[in-house]
């Protein structure tokens, strides 16, 4: 049989798989912590809006129409040269 991409692995060969998937390693665990992460706040976010105290704060909303104010008299003196 021959030595091709077939054959084994070579001692280099092996090396570097091995260094491709340790590179991989701590991406894929950021990712996992990525992902519980997100998964912690959706969480919280969902308990936080479905918490339904009864003394709770109560928020009105109105419009305030605005008054008129009285006109504003003035003197204004005109003098020709």
């Amino acid at each position: 049989m021959s030595e091709g991409s077939y054959g084994p692995l070579l001692p280099r060969q092996r090396r570097a798989r091995r260094r491709r998937s340790v590179k991989l390693v701590p991406w894929a665990v950021r990712a996992a912590a990525a992902v519980v992460v997100f998964a912690v706040g959706v969480a919280f976010g969902q308990a936080v809006e479905s918490d339904s105290g009864e003394g709770g704060s109560r928020t009105y909303v109105r419009t305030l129409v605005p008054e008129t104010l009285p006109p504003e008299t003035a003197t204004v003196t005109v003098t020709t040269p």
